[in-house]
């Protein structure tokens, strides 16, 4: 039997997603991986660009870690909101819910298998 000098390791990879009810009425899929900082808001310049009612410009910042996301409001307009609650920073855990203006996204904490290749966070 042939023997590999460099086997393949693979690695869970925690990736977090948000995204809104399957019936909403714009449907958005956000993906980011632990170690990185995204923007949310309606300009083209967001990382994250939710162009709908309400939503700031430049509305949060979300900095993913592998336990959790934390979630700054950015002088937002209307407000970031964290299960019902204004906040002005927030963690959020898989099952929690951020809105963003008339947006309320579901935080879902999924597991992606990874051969130890960088992700596009």
């Amino acid at each position: 039997m042939p023997r590999f000098s460099n086997p393949v390791e693979f690695k869970e990879t925690p990736v977090w997603m948000l995204r809104t009810a399957e019936d909403a009425k714009q449907p958005f899929l956000f993906r980011i991986t632990p170690g990185n900082v995204k923007t949310v808001g309606r300009a083209p310049r967001a990382d994250f660009v939710v162009d709908a009612a309400l939503v700031s410009r430049l509305h949060c910042r979300l900095a993913a870690g592998t336990g959790e996301i934390e979630a700054t409001d950015l002088k937002s307009t209307n407000g970031t909101y964290v299960n019902g609650a204004r906040v002005d920073r927030a963690t959020l855990k898989d099952g929690d819910r951020l809105r963003v203006g008339a947006v309320e996204l579901v935080v879902v904490k999924t597991v992606a298998e990874s051969t130890g290749e960088p992700a596009n966070g």
